[in-house]
């Protein structure tokens, strides 16, 4: 089995998200595509806006329907810091040496993955497949072998854009799926 693994704090989750992961799974032919939102990401200075279990419902319904998606809330489950390396060393565990991991991240990730606990381990447990983003150069990027440049579609979304258009009482129809967009609503997020 080729399994993708896609973490992200999806705060909220965008159709940038999405569409980078249906790339992702169809240029490199993954069986299945985990979102991974993370808890507490050990790289962020300032903790998610949005609660753990309002990030992990709208993971949830922004997947709904598609058979290639799951939801995974490996990361979400202790409330404790969690890095990609035990991630990936739990995913190991549980599905075994035959099932071959994809880390999927965007290029801006990748210009920042020597930077992350144990990235030669990381190499060594997921192929990297890197996601084209606006703004950043995959030509200054680390590429070679269990690397995998996906070019795609570039949206031009972000999360902090998102939150930022809310907190502004702007529109964000057409960034977030509607399901996404309607539990924002219904639970006065980012507002």
């Amino acid at each position: 089995m080729k399994l993708g693994v896609f973490g992200g704090t999806f705060d909220p989750i965008h159709v940038g998200h999405l569409i980078a992961a249906e790339e992702a799974r169809e240029s490199v032919g993954l069986d299945r595509m985990l979102f991974v939102p993370a808890g507490r990401p050990p790289h962020r200075p300032r903790p998610p806006v949005a609660s753990v279990a309002d990030r992990v419902r709208m993971t949830a319904l922004a997947i709904e329907g598609h058979p290639g998606f799951s939801l995974d809330e490996r990361e979400t489950a202790t409330g404790a810091a969690r890095y990609t390396i035990e991630t990936l060393e739990s995913l190991r565990g549980e599905f075994g040496p035959d099932c071959r991991l994809h880390l999927v991240i965007g290029a801006d990730s990748l210009l920042d993955l020597p930077n992350w606990r144990e990235p030669e381990r990381i190499r060594a447990l997921a192929t990297i497949v890197v996601v084209d983003r606006p703004g950043f150069d995959l030509a200054a990027a680390e590429s070679g072998e269990g690397i995998v440049h996906v070019p795609g579609a570039r949206v031009g979304v972000s999360s902090s854009e998102i939150r930022d258009r809310l907190r502004l009482g702007r529109s964000v129809r057409y960034l977030v799926p509607e399901a996404v967009l309607a539990y924002i609503s219904e639970r006065r997020l980012y507002s």
